[in-house]
């Protein structure tokens, strides 16, 4: 009987890169990836991104963390995917937040990683 070796854990940079994937295969809208290296030491990126709904947000939350547990053992901590308007989902290196727009706007978190004097705006990156 073969074992089967562990999976090996990704670097930050790949493990936002197949978060990013997921998120566009799901049909995610206005992902922003924010880069956290020096400001903070909650992780290296945040990723904020939008559903439609709660069911499809609570979708994309599931299939993220199932992708990541299936392909790097990475099981993931979860705040938030019963309610749907706000997912919070930490994967170590890298902390995502899902959220139906209404609510995306009210919280606005993205403006908190703004650096000062920034254009309040932040541009959605195309993935």
């Amino acid at each position: 009987m073969a074992v089967k070796p562990a999976p090996q854990q990704p670097t930050s940079e790949a493990l936002l890169a197949r978060i990013l994937s997921s998120l566009d295969d799901d049909k995610a809208e206005d992902v922003v990836q924010i880069d956290l290296r020096g400001k903070s030491s909650i992780g290296d990126y945040m990723v904020v991104a939008s559903g439609r709904s709660t069911r499809q947000v609570a979708a994309m939350s599931e299939k993220l963390m199932d992708r990541l547990k299936q392909e790097y053992g990475i099981g993931c901590k979860v705040e938030g995917k019963d309610a749907g308007d706000w997912v919070l989902i930490d994967s170590g290196d890298v902390i995502v937040h899902l959220f139906r727009p209404e609510v995306r706007e009210f919280y606005q978190i993205e403006k908190m990683w703004q650096p000062a004097g920034a254009d309040s705006s932040v541009a959605p990156i195309t993935v």
